[in-house]
C-alpha cells in the first residue's frame, strides 16, 4: 500500500508529515512525500525514510514574495496560482497510490482533494491546530478583506458566514478546476477540503478539542519525527560553559522587522544577567558582537536542546511550542500571523511562560514576559506538564489512516 502525504508550507508544515511518513512506515506502508523541494525540508523526507515528490516550488522564497506581495496580487489571485501549481505536481506524485493525505495551505490542500477526487482515491485531511476547525467554542479565522465581526458572538453564526467567505476567497479558482477535470463544482468548498473527519494533529494537553455537534474532529496527538542527531560540538562546549541559556529564534517567519525584535530580546536576555542562544532562521537573525555570553545556531536538534535552555524565546509555530512544552522548557511566546497567537494564548493560560501582546517586542516588553518565563513557578509548572505531553501523536494517526482505508474498502465510494 502507498499513501500520498501533500502539503506545501514552512518546516511546520512539513515535519509533521514526515513524522506521519515514518509511523506508516513503521506498520508496513510506504508514504510519497509531496513537499517542497527546499534542501532542508528534502532532508526531512530523507530522514522518515520516505520517498520525496517535489512540490510546485520551494517554499521559502514563496513565503517571502506572498509577505512582500511580490508580484502584486490579491489573495484570490495568489490562491489560485498555488491551486494549479499543485494540482499539477501532486497529480505527478499520486501516480500508484492508494490514498491521499492533505495538510497546510488550504489552495493546495485543496489541489490535493480534487486529485483524490479525479482519481477515486480516499482523501483525508489533517490540521495542527484547532483554530482552523469549525466549532461552536471558538471563532473562524479573518482572511484579508473578509474580517470577523467583532459585534457577532454566535459563533455558530459566523462559521456560518466562514462558508461564504471561503468561497468568496477561494471558490472561484477550485470550482474553475474542477469543471476543467470533469468534476461537479462545490458549493462549500471549505467542507469539500476539511471533510467531515479531519485528523487533528496537536497534542490534547496543549490544545484540546472540545466536542461539538459542527464536526467530528480525531484528535491523535502531534505528528513529532524523532531525532537521533548530536548537537555540534560547539553548541555543547557552550553549553557546558556556563549556566542554561535562554533560546531565542523565530523560526520560518522571514518579516526583516525580527531583526530588530531579536536586539531587543538579546539585550532583556541579558540584562537578566542569562546567556544567549540565538537561531538564525529565516530572518537571517545575526549577533551583532563577538561577547562569549551568546553563541549563533543555525538547524537544530530541538528535541536535544530545549531541555537544556533557561527558556524558549519564539514566534509560536505549534511544532516549536509543542517542542519546548515537552522538553519542560518555559516559552515567551512573540506571535507573527496565523495560528501563532492561539498558541501564546494557551502558553500563558497554562503557566508555561508568558505571551507577548503584539508582533514587534521592545527591551521593555520583553523583560516583563522574560521575568515571567524565568520564574521558579513557571519552570516548575513547565517540568509538570512536560510528562504529559505526548510523544505517539504520529503512529496513532497512522492507524487511523489505515482504519480509514479500511472504511472506503469495505463501503465503497462516498
Amino acid at each position: 500500500m502507498r499513501v500520498l502525504l501533500s502539503t506545501f508550507g514552512s518546516r511546520g508544515d512539513v515535519e509533521p508529515v514526515a513524522a506521519l511518513a515514518a509511523a506508516l512506515r513503521d506498520l508496513g506502508v510506504e508514504a510519497v512525500l509531496c513537499i517542497p523541494p527546499d534542501p532542508e525540508l528534502a532532508a526531512l523526507a530523507t530522514r522518515a525514510g520516505a520517498r520525496l515528490a517535489p512540490a510546485c516550488a520551494p517554499i521559502r522564497q514563496w513565503v517571502a514574495d506572498a509577505l512582500a506581495n511580490r508580484p502584486p496580487m490579491t489573495l484570490p489571485e495568489r490562491a489560485a496560482g498555488v491551486l494549479t501549481a499543485q494540482f499539477e505536481a501532486i497529480s505527478a506524485a499520486a501516480e500508484g497510490c492508494d490514498a491521499v493525505l492533505a495538510t497546510g495551505l488550504f489552495p493546495s490542500t485543496a489541489a490535493a482533494r480534487c486529485v483524490a477526487e479525479q482519481r477515486g482515491l480516499p482523501y483525508l485531511y489533517g490540521a495542527y491546530c484547532p483554530y482552523f476547525l469549525p466549532s461552536h467554542h471558538h471563532r473562524p479565522p479573518p482572511y484579508p478583506g473578509h474580517p470577523v465581526p467583532p459585534e457577532e458572538t454566535d459563533n455558530r453564526l459566523l462559521w456560518d458566514r466562514d462558508v461564504a467567505t471561503m468561497n468568496a476567497v477561494f471558490g472561484e479558482a477550485i470550482n474553475a478546476l474542477r469543471r476543467s477535470i470533469g468534476l461537479a463544482p462545490a458549493d462549500n468548498v471549505r467542507d469539500l477540503v476539511f471533510t467531515d473527519r479531519p485528523l487533528l494533529a496537536a497534542d490534547p494537553t496543549l490544545a484540546p478539542w472540545e466536542p461539538t455537534d459542527l464536526r467530528e474532529v480525531v484528535q491523535t496527538g502531534a505528528w513529532i519525527l524523532p531525532d537521533d542527531r548530536p548537537l555540534a560540538p560547539e553548541l555543547e562546549a557552550f553549553l557546558e560553559a556556563g549556566e542554561p541559556p535562554v533560546y531565542l529564534g523565530f523560526g520560518s517567519m522571514p518579516m526583516p522587522a525580527l531583526k530588530d525584535a531579536a536586539r531587543a530580546a538579546i539585550d532583556a536576555v541579558r540584562a537578566r544577567g542569562r546567556r544567549v542562544l540565538l537561531s538564525h532562521g529565516w530572518a537571517g537573525l545575526a549577533l551583532d558582537d563577538d561577547r562569549e555570553d551568546a553563541f549563533a545556531l543555525g538547524e537544530v536538534n530541538q528535541q536535544a536542546l530545549f531541555s537544556r535552555v533557561a527558556a524558549v524565546v519564539h514566534h509560536g509555530g505549534a511544532g516549536t511550542t509543542a517542542a519546548a512544552a515537552r522538553a519542560g522548557a518555559p516559552q515567551v511566546v512573540v506571535p507573527q500571523i496565523a495560528d501563532q497567537p492561539y498558541w501564546a494564548r494557551r502558553v500563558a493560560d497554562m503557566g508555561l511562560g508568558a505571551a507577548h501582546e503584539g508582533p514587534t517586542p521592545t527591551l521593555d516588553s520583553l523583560s516583563v514576559a522574560l521575568g515571567t518565563a524565568l520564574s521558579p513557578e513557571v519552570r516548575a509548572r513547565a517540568a509538570a506538564v512536560a510528562g504529559r505531553i505526548r510523544s505517539d501523536g504520529a503512529i496513532v494517526a497512522a492507524r487511523q489512516v489505515l482504519a480509514a482505508l479500511r472504511r472506503e474498502a469495505t463501503s465503497g465510494p462516498g
